[in-house]
């Protein structure tokens, strides 16, 4: 008589895999990694621009996208060691694409590690890279009402960042809807708003940034 036999098993365990190894390597290292997330044009790559100009931290880039090498392109300028990750269709970076990328960069001379991952509020929450922590980026046109309507990123974030605020005469962006929807979702996260015409905002983000890291090499002590 014929069996049927169910085995059941999580499709990430294996990139878990990669994500627990990328995270033992950057604690002996006291390297600290940020897991950038938020729509397509929320303003992810001008975060990066504005952050190597202002906050004299020494890091480098993996820059996820569909297609093009545009925003590696901008970073380079810069001077930032930065790798392109085209994903050709994926709608999300993978733990085992980030480790792979990583061997391509000076990580034992850097502060922080970012990803900027593909343009997207959903999937890329859903996976682990082996980052210390997201930080979930929306711009003032994209809404006030998208906290609760993609409450995964919003709620397992560290921090949220609102940007574009310098459209903010212009649009009918309910920022007390906003507000209360994020701390209802995530208490803890602290809720910045940033201009990346002005950098209003951005001391903020680099002082956050630099605590982290404290705590970051104070832990591979």
């Amino acid at each position: 008589m014929s069996r049927i036999v169910t085995l059941q098993q999580s499709i990430m365990a294996e990139d878990e895999k990669f994500a627990a190894s990328i995270r033992e390597a950057n604690r002996k290292r006291g390297l600290l990694m940020v897991n950038i997330i938020g729509s397509p044009g929320c303003g992810k790559t001008t975060l990066l621009e504005r952050t190597a100009k202002e906050s004299g931290l020494s890091f480098a880039v993996i820059e996820g996208d569909l297609a093009t090498n545009r925003d590696a392109e901008r970073l380079d300028v810069l001077g930032i060691p930065v790798v392109q990750v085209n994903t050709r269709g994926g709608c999300h970076l993978e733990a085992n694409v980030v480790e792979k990328a990583m061997e391509s960069l000076p990580l034992d001379s850097l502060d922080i590690l970012f990803v900027e991952n593909v343009g997207n509020l959903v999937c890329p929450a859903e996976f682990d890279l082996g980052e210390d922590f997201k930080a979930a980026m929306l711009s003032t046109p994209e809404g006030a009402d998208k906290p609760l309507k993609y409450p995964y990123l919003f709620s397992s974030s560290k921090i949220v960042l609102l940007t574009k605020t310098d459209l903010l005469p212009y649009l009918p962006f309910d920022m007390k809807m906003f507000t209360d929807d994020v701390k209802s979702l995530n208490p803890e996260a602290p809720v910045l708003h940033l201009n990346g015409l002005t950098g209003e905002g951005f001391g903020g983000w680099t002082d956050f940034l630099k605590d982290r890291i404290k705590e970051k090499t104070a832990d591979a002590r």
